[in-house]
């Protein structure tokens, strides 16, 4: 009985892994080899060795396109990567303990928002509107505070799951030594808080400098160019280079990769003790 067990175990674990590979690595393999192509055979979009190795030289070609575009783009995902998830992480922490520690119908009232944030899909051209009428239209702050806007709610849910693990009782504690609230949350609170901010510092840093549509509507202007936004150089309706066009996906790829390989342990970490003790 046990023996079959393990067996069933290991079939499910090869399975598992056959389909990770399938969905992950497959793909990405595809990107790579596409990119090392030459035109005339990535192209063809086939799913082949290359005949000669072009990686490098693609990318530098990506990379030095129309005066180092992908510098200036990767210095505007950084600027507006930093700057979002920095708001985010401050903010959401300080509602989060709001919200946590306070029982009544206003935190009921300012909780169903928050989750309202995170169902109802945001609406761009009021978005722009808005911009337009305070003067942040097509700045990277506008664009901050935007990311700041649509990742709040995530951030919120996580942090509060959290801190419901944090007692009370120190809280009280600081108070009674004479600590004022905002001395008790950064001091007592935040510290606490560190496997839950880092969840919430990789998740939100990923999905800002992954952001697509957002730069593309609230942010237009050659000077604003973000890393996914260099796509564009290299397709058009008519013509497609398509080495360059994966090669670009390679460049964009690098940084959200090394961070989830660096802290895929804190990821979880921070994930699984909201949900468990929270």
């Amino acid at each position: 009985m046990r023996l079959r067990r393990a067996w069933s175990a290991v079939w499910v674990d090869a399975l598992a892994l056959v389909v990770a590979l399938i969905v992950f690595v497959v793909p990405f393999l595809f990107i790579l080899l596409t990119a090392a192509k030459s035109r005339p055979e990535a192209s063809r979009l086939e799913f082949a060795w290359p005949t000669q190795w072009l990686l490098l030289d693609n990318i530098r070609s990506v990379i030095t396109y129309s005066n180092n575009r992908m510098i200036l783009a990767l210095w505007n995902s950084t600027l507006l990567t930093v700057g979002s998830v920095a708001l985010i992480v401050l903010l959401s922490a300080l509602v989060a303990f709001v919200l946590q520690r306070r029982r009544d119908r206003l935190a009921s009232a300012v909780s169903a928002l928050m989750l309202a944030g995170l169902i109802i899909p945001p609406a761009v051209v009021p978005t722009v509107f808005v911009l337009q009428s305070i003067g942040l239209y097509k700045t990277l702050v506008g664009m901050i505070l935007v990311e700041v806007a649509f990742a709040m709610p995530f951030a919120i849910l996580v942090l509060r799951a959290f801190m419901a693990s944090i007692p009370r009782e120190i809280d009280e504690a600081a108070v009674i030594d004479g600590a004022s609230p905002l001395r008790v949350f950064f001091s007592v609170i935040l510290p606490l808080l560190r496997p839950a901010v880092i969840t919430v510092i990789v998740v939100t840093s990923v999905a800002v400098y992954n952001d697509f549509t957002g730069p593309l509507y609230f942010l237009p202007g050659n000077q604003n160019v973000t890393a996914q936004l260099t796509l564009f150089n290299f397709q058009s309706q008519f013509n497609t280079q398509w080495n360059l066009l994966f090669a670009d996906v390679v460049v964009v790829t690098i940084p959200p990769l090394i961070m989830f390989l660096f802290f895929q342990r804190q990821i979880v970490s921070g994930l699984t003790t909201g949900a468990v003790r929270g």
